[in-house]
């Protein structure tokens, strides 16, 4: 198997998440950092213009939504399993609460200005007014909740993740761990990174312990890659992952389609079918540096679409 390439920066949510999942697993990987706000032109390379952090590449294949990069790392390694048997169907919902609810509602209200100071900290005023320009234009229709009343809620959600191991259990749904875990803990992680929004954890003693726990998996052994590395990579790969369209599915396999994320950076990346079925799109794309490459996005979360003849 071609080596796990994964494209990231240290400070995103999401690519803790899946770092956490490569430390559990015990895998190495190559690590390639990208840039925190466009113009990202070696992603757009390599996806086609998807431009949300982090992909995960694997030769020509790239994979995007932590979804799916999960998945497709469980296939990989499965032990320890992502998803345990006795926790299939409860761990998945927790992990979506984990990913949208949870995380919309702990990393806008630590970035208020007294966590965005943590974060910013020695970056010149057109560094963060750019950085926020970005995040508005990639989810305009977003409204940020009142302090109070973001504080509230988070109170809540952290109410409910203390009570679940009130029990004395070492994870979230169990002795074992799994993707409800990692995906709560992206959270978290990115709380403690501010010192003045941690403070709010501190009532949540088995909360912190907890994460303690989660952050021992560490993120496996990763060794640095540029991006050119990785898109010579995508253009030297013989052959892609296996796909096919199943039966009575919206397109045929050779279709030309663009998929797009369903609830932010709605960014339209246009290819051809060459994978389609309940779980997953797969379309194809060809690009002047990376060659042909299979991008895969989860069908949860996004939207396929026909090509409309004036975008072809």
């Amino acid at each position: 198997m071609s080596e796990l390439i994964l494209h990231h920066y240290a400070s995103s949510p999401f690519s803790e998440k899946v770092r956490l999942v490569l430390g559990m697993k015990g895998l190495a990987w190559r690590s390639v950092t990208v840039p925190a706000i466009l113009p990202k032109p070696d992603v757009v390379a390599l996806t086609g213009g998807y431009r949300r952090t982090p992909f995960l590449q694997i030769g020509a294949d790239v994979y995007c939504d932590t979804l799916l990069m999960c998945r497709v790392i469980d296939r990989i390694a499965p032990e320890p399993p992502l998803v345990p048997e006795l926790q299939s169907g409860i761990a998945e919902i927790v992990s979506q609460w984990a990913d949208t609810t949870l995380f919309w509602t702990a990393v806008p209200y630590t970035m208020q200005p007294a966590g965005a100071a943590h974060f910013f900290a020695g970056a010149p005023p057109e560094a963060i007014k750019a950085f926020g320009a970005d995040r508005a234009a990639m989810n305009p229709t977003f409204r940020r909740a009142p302090i109070a009343d973001a504080r509230a809620a988070l109170v809540a959600y952290l109410e409910r993740l203390a009570a679940m191991l009130a029990d004395g259990r070492k994870f979230l749904l169990g002795g074992s761990a799994s993707i409800a875990d990692v995906s709560a803990a992206q959270s978290v992680w990115y709380m403690r990174r501010a010192p003045p929004i941690a403070v709010l954890l501190h009532p949540f003693p088995g909360v912190v312990a907890w994460f303690e726990r989660v952050a021992t998996f560490g993120h496996g052994e990763s060794s640095a890659m540029t991006s050119e590395e990785a898109i010579a990579v995508a253009a030297g790969a013989r052959g892609h992952a296996a796909t096919a369209v199943a039966d009575g599915q919206p397109f045929a396999a050779g279709a030309e389609v663009t998929v797009v994320a369903s609830d932010y950076a709605h960014d339209e990346i246009v290819g051809a079918v060459v994978g389609l079925d309940d779980d997953e799109v797969v379309i194809a794309r060809t690009d002047a540096r990376a060659g042909r490459v299979h991008v895969h996005f989860p069908r949860i979360g996004f939207h396929i679409k026909a090509l409309k003849k004036e975008n072809a």
